[in-house]
């Protein structure tokens, strides 16, 4: 267990090294590119292998314990430690990591976007992904700083090198937001650092703010809570993620919502509610209030781009959802019960399956219909996929319904938890302010439905012209990688317990400051 964990975070890392050198005689396949993309798919796919492996090993009967841990002395000046280790509220975000990389691999090696190479392309697949583990597998501090930063370029490099449209300005407003909140979030943690002691997120989990004063426990969450919020993205920290969406090649925007949306939301779980219990108190009905105002603008934006007339990108459209979606997590981790926590955990998860299968779908019309202007797709009669592609259509339909939150599927849970948790808050939170903003949540859930259903309505439906271009259905490596997304939204729909019952023991441990 503790050599697959390391296998885990390393592998991908070493695989991006080998992506840049030459292939080997034998497997340089049809053309140049396609060793490195049969690369990318091998190594994607070994670290999937092993996060299933270790979820399988994993001790579900005491999911709240750190399991197949590695501690080991890195930098003794500052008592930083290569501390890695994996619980119940680690443990789905690896697998969820790991599956969406892999699908995203196999997807590239029959549709890799346009851009310089095939080799730069996997190398920086693979950084992203090691990185993207690691944030979620680290124990100290200062390693989670550099783990969550270790994502930045690689992202950068996807949007601007294999985007499309206005790539350019989209990665550089990605990369200076971004980067502007982590160097502010750095001084957070060194804060909670040098004043406790230790960078252990273990030992300070365990302490629970007790070696930190009040002052110091508000200074490092408003801190490290506005690193974690422009990575979330909390509105109004949110406007870099639409154009980055809208910019980013398919599997770029699978991967930046589905992956690396969730290191934010982790870190406020992780660091800032076992770690500074007291400023999280302080902040929570603000963190709360930016979360609805977030459900209901990013809802409200999207209705904008839905409308007729709006040349509306759909792609713009599911990031603003996005938007609206992170809102809820921030809701449950604001309310500090372990009812809210739960839910934001749960809908982490739900939004990386449903808004992952949402951005290849989006992807697959662009490339279909070489647009994903709403006005253009829809055009007099709508561009009718139910009759052109009805596979295509259908699973669109059952992705935005997941997305608005039906009962019965993966979307649903997580909201319906986090609205529970704002009901009947943490001790010392204002009740009613909490009962407002469960108040305007229950409104965003209605907006999301009205869009959702309205998108489906101009896409899917409508007559057919008398001569109408034929449209591809689903090809057999889109359905190989969309499958498991649609599959695992049913599951977690209908036996929401697999993931409650790895998330709720870890969170009720945390949230009573280590003990079980």
């Amino acid at each position: 267990m503790q050599f697959l964990l390391a296998f885990v975070v390393v592998a991908p890392l070493l695989g991006a090294a080998a992506a840049l050198l030459p292939a080997p005689p034998g497997l340089k396949g049809r053309n140049p590119g396609q060793a490195v993309l049969r690369h990318g798919v091998t190594v994607t796919g070994a670290v999937l292998a092993a996060a299933i492996v270790l979820a399988a090993g994993f001790d579900h009967d005491h999911p709240s314990r750190m399991q197949a841990t590695t501690d080991i002395s890195w930098i003794p000046a500052l008592d930083v430690r290569i501390h890695l280790g994996t619980d119940g509220i680690s443990l789905p975000l690896l697998v969820l990591t790991a599956l969406l990389t892999f699908l995203c691999a196999l997807y590239s090696y029959f549709k890799l976007p346009a851009g310089p190479s095939a080799k730069g392309f996997v190398a920086l697949v693979l950084v992203l992904e090691s990185g993207t583990l690691a944030t979620f597998a680290v124990l100290d501090l200062l390693l989670f700083f550099l783990a969550f930063e270790m994502v930045l370029i690689p992202m950068y490099f996807l949007i601007a090198r294999w985007g499309g449209d206005r790539k350019q300005p989209a990665a550089w407003k990605f990369i200076l937001y971004t980067l502007l909140g982590s160097v502010v979030m750095l001084l957070g943690l060194l804060l909670i650092g040098l004043k406790s002691g230790t960078f252990d997120m273990v030992a300070l989990a365990t302490d629970n703010g007790r070696g930190l004063t009040a002052s110091v426990q508000v200074t490092a969450v408003l801190a490290v809570g506005v690193g974690l919020a422009v990575k979330t993205p909390m509105w109004p920290l949110h406007s870099w993620l639409p154009d980055a969406h809208t910019a980013a090649p398919t599997v770029g925007s699978v991967l930046l919502a589905g992956v690396l949306l969730k290191m934010g939301t982790y870190g406020f779980v992780r660091i800032l509610l076992p770690v500074a219990p007291d400023g999280m108190r302080t902040f929570a009905p603000y963190l709360a209030a930016f979360a609805v105002v977030g459900i209901v603008y990013g809802s409200l934006a999207c209705l904008a781009l839905a409308r007729p007339g709006a040349r509306g990108d759909l792609k713009r459209l599911i990031a603003y959802s996005s938007v609206g979606h992170m809102g809820f997590v921030l809701l449950g981790i604001a309310t500090m019960t372990p009812t809210g926590v739960n839910g934001a955990l749960f809908a982490n998860i739900a939004h990386g399956l449903i808004t992952g299968l949402l951005f290849f779908l989006v992807g697959a019309i662009k490339d279909r219909h070489g647009t994903a202007d709403l006005d253009t797709l829809s055009g007099a009669t709508g561009a009718a996929l139910y009759g052109r592609a009805p596979r295509l259509g259908g699973l669109l339909a059952f992705a935005a319904v997941a997305s608005l939150g039906l009962p019965g599927l993966a979307g649903f849970w997580g909201e319906m938890l986090t609205l529970f948790g704002a009901f009947d808050p943490a001790d010392g939170l204002n009740r009613p302010a909490f009962l407002t903003f469960m108040s305007i949540g229950a409104l965003g859930t209605l907006l999301t439905a009205a869009y959702m259903l309205i998108v489906v309505r101009r896409v899917c439906m409508g007559a057919h012209r008398e001569q109408p271009q034929p449209v591809p259905d689903i090809q057999s490596y889109e359905f190989a990688a969309w499958t498991p997304l649609a599959a695992l939204t049913v599951l977690a729909g209908l036996w929401p317990a697999v993931l409650l019952g790895l998330t709720d023991p870890a969170v009720q441990k945390l949230l009573a400051g280590g003990k079980s």
